[in-house]
Protein backbone atom coordinates (compact mmCIF):
# COMPACT_ATOMS: atom_id res chain seq x y z
CA UNK A 1 0.00 0.00 0.00
CA UNK A 2 1.54 3.51 -0.83
CA UNK A 3 1.91 5.49 1.72
CA UNK A 4 -1.24 7.93 2.85
CA UNK A 5 -0.92 11.47 4.38
CA UNK A 6 -3.31 12.32 7.08
CA UNK A 7 -4.62 15.00 9.26
CA UNK A 8 -5.26 14.89 12.87
CA UNK A 9 -8.16 17.26 13.92
CA UNK A 10 -10.40 18.33 17.31
CA UNK A 11 -13.69 18.71 16.45
CA UNK A 12 -16.35 21.11 18.32
CA UNK A 13 -13.61 22.77 20.05
CA UNK A 14 -11.23 25.55 19.26
CA UNK A 15 -8.60 24.27 22.44
CA UNK A 16 -6.04 21.41 21.41
CA UNK A 17 -6.42 18.50 23.14
CA UNK A 18 -10.43 19.01 23.34
CA UNK A 19 -13.37 18.04 21.54
CA UNK A 20 -13.44 14.82 19.52
CA UNK A 21 -10.37 13.93 17.57
CA UNK A 22 -10.68 12.62 13.90
CA UNK A 23 -8.08 11.34 11.43
CA UNK A 24 -8.70 12.23 8.04
CA UNK A 25 -6.95 9.88 5.34
CA UNK A 26 -6.60 13.14 2.37
CA UNK A 27 -6.38 10.51 -0.70
CA UNK A 28 -8.47 7.42 0.19
CA UNK A 29 -8.29 6.48 -3.39
CA UNK A 30 -7.10 2.90 -4.14
CA UNK A 31 -7.65 1.48 -0.73
CA UNK A 32 -9.76 -1.18 -0.46
CA UNK A 33 -12.76 -1.48 2.29
CA UNK A 34 -10.32 -3.64 4.13
CA UNK A 35 -7.24 -1.25 4.41
CA UNK A 36 -9.93 1.54 5.28
CA UNK A 37 -11.19 -0.50 8.18
CA UNK A 38 -7.41 -1.72 8.80
CA UNK A 39 -6.37 2.01 8.84
CA UNK A 40 -9.36 3.04 11.31
CA UNK A 41 -8.33 -0.07 13.64
CA UNK A 42 -4.89 1.41 13.86
CA UNK A 43 -6.11 5.08 14.53
CA UNK A 44 -8.12 3.85 17.43
CA UNK A 45 -10.05 7.09 17.55
CA UNK A 46 -14.19 7.30 17.44
CA UNK A 47 -13.74 7.52 13.92
CA UNK A 48 -11.56 7.98 10.82
CA UNK A 49 -12.32 9.30 7.43
CA UNK A 50 -11.57 9.17 3.94
CA UNK A 51 -11.43 11.44 0.99
CA UNK A 52 -12.47 10.16 -2.53
CA UNK A 53 -13.23 11.49 -5.83
CA UNK A 54 -16.78 12.26 -5.89
CA UNK A 55 -18.59 11.45 -9.27
CA UNK A 56 -22.15 12.66 -8.18
CA UNK A 57 -21.42 16.56 -8.30
CA UNK A 58 -20.54 17.02 -4.89
CA UNK A 59 -17.47 18.70 -3.73
CA UNK A 60 -16.00 14.98 -2.35
CA UNK A 61 -16.93 11.82 -0.84
CA UNK A 62 -16.07 11.05 2.60
CA UNK A 63 -16.27 7.32 4.07
CA UNK A 64 -16.31 7.28 7.71
CA UNK A 65 -15.30 4.09 9.82
CA UNK A 66 -15.18 3.55 13.58
CA UNK A 67 -12.59 0.54 14.38
CA UNK A 68 -15.49 -1.90 14.29
CA UNK A 69 -17.27 -0.64 11.57
CA UNK A 70 -18.10 1.48 8.62
CA UNK A 71 -21.06 4.19 8.98
CA UNK A 72 -23.10 6.13 6.68
CA UNK A 73 -23.00 9.42 8.53
CA UNK A 74 -21.59 10.46 11.65
CA UNK A 75 -21.53 14.00 12.81
CA UNK A 76 -18.34 15.19 14.29
CA UNK A 77 -16.63 13.50 11.00
CA UNK A 78 -18.20 15.37 8.68
CA UNK A 79 -17.10 18.76 10.34
CA UNK A 80 -13.85 17.94 10.72
CA UNK A 81 -13.37 16.81 7.34
CA UNK A 82 -15.38 19.62 5.81
CA UNK A 83 -12.44 21.74 8.10
CA UNK A 84 -9.80 19.75 6.43
CA UNK A 85 -10.82 20.13 2.83
CA UNK A 86 -10.92 24.08 2.96
CA UNK A 87 -8.51 24.46 5.77
CA UNK A 88 -5.63 22.11 3.92
CA UNK A 89 -6.28 23.82 0.25
CA UNK A 90 -8.26 20.83 -0.93
CA UNK A 91 -10.90 22.81 -1.79
CA UNK A 92 -11.24 26.96 -2.34
CA UNK A 93 -10.73 28.91 0.69
CA UNK A 94 -12.87 32.12 0.83
CA UNK A 95 -14.03 34.82 2.95
CA UNK A 96 -17.19 34.77 4.59
CA UNK A 97 -19.63 31.65 4.42
CA UNK A 98 -19.77 29.15 1.47
CA UNK A 99 -21.13 25.83 1.00
CA UNK A 100 -19.71 22.68 0.48
CA UNK A 101 -20.91 19.74 -0.58
CA UNK A 102 -20.54 16.23 0.56
CA UNK A 103 -21.16 13.06 -0.20
CA UNK A 104 -22.00 10.12 2.34
CA UNK A 105 -23.59 6.81 2.76
CA UNK A 106 -26.84 8.68 3.50
CA UNK A 107 -26.49 10.98 0.38
CA UNK A 108 -25.18 14.50 -0.23
CA UNK A 109 -25.61 16.83 2.26
CA UNK A 110 -24.74 20.49 2.66
CA UNK A 111 -21.62 22.14 4.74
CA UNK A 112 -21.11 25.85 5.51
CA UNK A 113 -17.75 27.03 6.01
CA UNK A 114 -16.87 30.61 7.83
CA UNK A 115 -13.71 31.99 7.27
CA UNK A 116 -11.93 34.91 8.38
CA UNK A 117 -8.61 36.45 7.63
CA UNK A 118 -7.90 33.11 5.63
CA UNK A 119 -8.48 31.27 8.82
CA UNK A 120 -11.69 28.60 8.67
CA UNK A 121 -13.02 30.10 11.54
CA UNK A 122 -16.90 27.54 11.87
CA UNK A 123 -18.24 24.69 10.31
CA UNK A 124 -22.24 24.02 10.25
CA UNK A 125 -23.40 21.37 8.46
CA UNK A 126 -27.26 20.14 7.78
CA UNK A 127 -28.71 17.13 8.72
CA UNK A 128 -31.19 15.29 7.49
CA UNK A 129 -34.92 16.26 8.44
CA UNK A 130 -35.84 14.10 11.68
CA UNK A 131 -37.87 11.21 11.99
CA UNK A 132 -39.49 10.17 15.12
CA UNK A 133 -38.86 6.55 16.03
CA UNK A 134 -40.12 3.81 18.55
CA UNK A 135 -40.59 4.68 21.90
CA UNK A 136 -38.96 2.70 24.71
CA UNK A 137 -41.18 0.80 26.55
CA UNK A 138 -41.34 0.69 30.64
CA UNK A 139 -39.90 -2.90 31.06
CA UNK A 140 -36.92 -1.76 28.36
CA UNK A 141 -36.26 1.72 30.20
CA UNK A 142 -35.54 -0.71 33.42
CA UNK A 143 -32.66 -2.60 31.84
CA UNK A 144 -31.33 0.78 30.04
CA UNK A 145 -30.88 1.96 33.41
CA UNK A 146 -29.55 -1.10 34.58
CA UNK A 147 -27.21 -1.01 31.86
CA UNK A 148 -25.93 2.80 32.50
CA UNK A 149 -25.78 1.98 35.96
CA UNK A 150 -28.55 4.17 37.13
CA UNK A 151 -31.93 3.49 38.96
CA UNK A 152 -34.94 3.52 36.71
CA UNK A 153 -36.24 6.84 38.58
CA UNK A 154 -33.77 8.67 37.65
CA UNK A 155 -34.79 7.88 33.77
CA UNK A 156 -38.55 7.96 34.20
CA UNK A 157 -39.13 10.79 36.62
CA UNK A 158 -37.67 13.62 33.65
CA UNK A 159 -41.60 13.08 32.17
CA UNK A 160 -39.90 12.89 28.80
CA UNK A 161 -39.86 9.26 26.43
CA UNK A 162 -36.66 7.52 25.87
CA UNK A 163 -36.66 7.91 22.23
CA UNK A 164 -35.28 6.68 18.56
CA UNK A 165 -34.50 9.97 16.49
CA UNK A 166 -32.64 9.89 13.44
CA UNK A 167 -30.92 12.81 11.77
CA UNK A 168 -29.30 10.53 9.34
CA UNK A 169 -28.12 7.29 12.05
CA UNK A 170 -30.84 5.61 14.52
CA UNK A 171 -29.72 7.00 18.03
CA UNK A 172 -31.58 6.60 21.05
CA UNK A 173 -32.19 9.84 23.30
CA UNK A 174 -32.46 9.09 27.03
CA UNK A 175 -33.34 11.82 29.41
CA UNK A 176 -31.92 11.68 33.11
CA UNK A 177 -32.96 13.93 35.89
CA UNK A 178 -29.74 15.00 37.20
CA UNK A 179 -26.30 16.24 35.96
CA UNK A 180 -24.75 13.77 39.24
CA UNK A 181 -26.89 10.97 37.62
CA UNK A 182 -25.11 11.40 34.12
CA UNK A 183 -21.62 11.89 35.88
CA UNK A 184 -21.94 8.90 37.93
CA UNK A 185 -22.97 6.20 34.93
CA UNK A 186 -21.18 3.28 35.15
CA UNK A 187 -21.96 0.74 31.93
CA UNK A 188 -22.96 -2.95 32.12
CA UNK A 189 -22.76 -3.53 28.33
CA UNK A 190 -24.92 -6.97 27.97
CA UNK A 191 -27.83 -4.79 29.12
CA UNK A 192 -26.84 -2.24 26.58
CA UNK A 193 -26.41 -4.67 24.27
CA UNK A 194 -29.57 -5.80 24.22
CA UNK A 195 -31.63 -2.47 24.49
CA UNK A 196 -29.47 -1.60 21.32
CA UNK A 197 -30.24 -4.73 19.28
CA UNK A 198 -34.36 -4.90 20.50
CA UNK A 199 -33.95 -0.87 18.86
CA UNK A 200 -32.03 -1.04 16.03
CA UNK A 201 -29.10 1.60 17.12
CA UNK A 202 -25.58 1.20 18.05
CA UNK A 203 -25.73 4.59 19.96
CA UNK A 204 -27.32 5.51 23.14
CA UNK A 205 -27.32 9.51 24.10
CA UNK A 206 -28.24 10.47 27.40
CA UNK A 207 -28.96 14.01 28.24
CA UNK A 208 -29.45 16.17 31.39
CA UNK A 209 -30.96 19.91 31.43
CA UNK A 210 -28.54 20.59 34.21
CA UNK A 211 -25.00 21.92 33.08
CA UNK A 212 -21.43 22.33 34.19
CA UNK A 213 -21.33 25.61 31.96
CA UNK A 214 -24.13 28.72 32.34
CA UNK A 215 -24.31 28.78 28.47
CA UNK A 216 -25.12 25.15 27.93
CA UNK A 217 -28.93 24.19 27.56
CA UNK A 218 -27.81 20.34 28.20
CA UNK A 219 -25.17 18.38 29.16
CA UNK A 220 -24.51 14.60 27.32
CA UNK A 221 -22.92 11.83 27.11
CA UNK A 222 -22.75 9.17 24.00
CA UNK A 223 -22.00 5.23 24.28
CA UNK A 224 -21.50 3.10 21.50
CA UNK A 225 -20.04 0.13 22.61
CA UNK A 226 -21.43 -2.05 20.10
CA UNK A 227 -19.69 0.08 16.96
CA UNK A 228 -16.31 -0.25 18.71
CA UNK A 229 -17.13 3.21 21.17
CA UNK A 230 -17.40 3.17 24.67
CA UNK A 231 -17.56 6.85 25.10
CA UNK A 232 -17.86 9.78 22.39
CA UNK A 233 -16.54 13.34 23.59
CA UNK A 234 -18.72 14.91 20.87
CA UNK A 235 -21.99 14.08 18.63
CA UNK A 236 -22.56 16.17 16.00
CA UNK A 237 -24.88 13.32 14.72
CA UNK A 238 -26.41 12.15 18.34
CA UNK A 239 -26.45 16.41 18.86
CA UNK A 240 -28.60 17.06 15.89
CA UNK A 241 -31.34 14.40 16.83
CA UNK A 242 -31.21 15.37 20.35
CA UNK A 243 -31.95 19.22 18.92
CA UNK A 244 -34.96 17.87 17.04
CA UNK A 245 -36.27 15.82 20.00
CA UNK A 246 -36.10 18.75 22.82
CA UNK A 247 -37.48 20.79 20.48
CA UNK A 248 -40.26 18.13 19.12
CA UNK A 249 -41.26 17.68 23.21
CA UNK A 250 -41.36 20.96 23.46
CA UNK A 251 -38.10 20.99 25.97
CA UNK A 252 -36.86 24.25 24.53
CA UNK A 253 -38.31 27.10 21.76
CA UNK A 254 -41.83 27.36 22.66
CA UNK A 255 -43.55 27.99 19.30
CA UNK A 256 -40.09 29.86 17.79
CA UNK A 257 -39.74 29.27 14.38
CA UNK A 258 -35.75 29.01 14.74
CA UNK A 259 -34.74 27.23 18.09
CA UNK A 260 -30.68 27.60 19.15
CA UNK A 261 -28.82 24.84 21.86
CA UNK A 262 -25.93 24.88 23.05
CA UNK A 263 -24.99 21.14 24.03
CA UNK A 264 -22.03 20.46 26.13
CA UNK A 265 -20.31 17.01 26.02
CA UNK A 266 -16.69 15.21 26.88
CA UNK A 267 -16.13 16.59 30.05
CA UNK A 268 -16.43 13.32 31.60
CA UNK A 269 -13.61 12.26 29.60
CA UNK A 270 -11.59 15.35 30.15
CA UNK A 271 -12.03 16.66 26.32
CA UNK A 272 -15.38 19.57 26.62
CA UNK A 273 -16.35 19.88 23.59
CA UNK A 274 -19.37 22.46 22.84
CA UNK A 275 -21.65 21.60 19.80
CA UNK A 276 -24.31 24.47 18.53
CA UNK A 277 -27.54 22.81 17.35
CA UNK A 278 -30.22 25.04 15.51
CA UNK A 279 -33.58 23.61 14.72
CA UNK A 280 -35.93 25.58 12.16
CA UNK A 281 -39.69 24.32 11.93
CA UNK A 282 -42.79 25.41 10.25
CA UNK A 283 -45.61 25.44 12.89
CA UNK A 284 -45.30 21.45 14.81
CA UNK A 285 -43.16 20.60 11.33
CA UNK A 286 -38.93 20.76 11.85
CA UNK A 287 -37.88 21.83 8.43
CA UNK A 288 -34.44 21.34 9.15
CA UNK A 289 -31.56 20.77 11.79
CA UNK A 290 -28.14 22.42 11.60
CA UNK A 291 -25.34 21.14 14.00
CA UNK A 292 -21.81 23.72 13.95
CA UNK A 293 -18.60 23.96 15.95
CA UNK A 294 -15.01 24.89 15.41
CA UNK A 295 -12.32 22.78 14.58
CA UNK A 296 -8.26 22.82 15.37
CA UNK A 297 -5.43 20.86 13.62
CA UNK A 298 -3.54 19.01 16.14
CA UNK A 299 -1.46 16.43 14.11
CA UNK A 300 -0.53 15.71 10.86
CA UNK A 301 1.46 12.62 9.48
CA UNK A 302 2.12 9.58 7.08
CA UNK A 303 0.79 6.39 7.27
CA UNK A 304 3.42 4.24 5.59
Amino acid sequence: MPSRRFVQVDVFTDTPYCGNPLAVIVDGQGLSDQQMQAIAREMNLSETTFILPTTTGADAKVRIFTPRLELPFAGHPVVGTSYVLVAEGLLPKREGTREIRLELGVGVLPVDITCADGMVTQVTMTQQTPAFRAVVKTDDVVTLAHGLGLAPEDILATDLPAQLVSTGLPQLMVPVRSLEAVQAITLELGFLHAVCERYGTHSIYVFTRQTVTPSAHVHTRLFAPMAGVIEDPATGSASGALGAYLVHHRVFGGDDAVVRIENEQGYELGRPSRIFIEVERQGTTITRVRVGGRVVKVIEGTIL
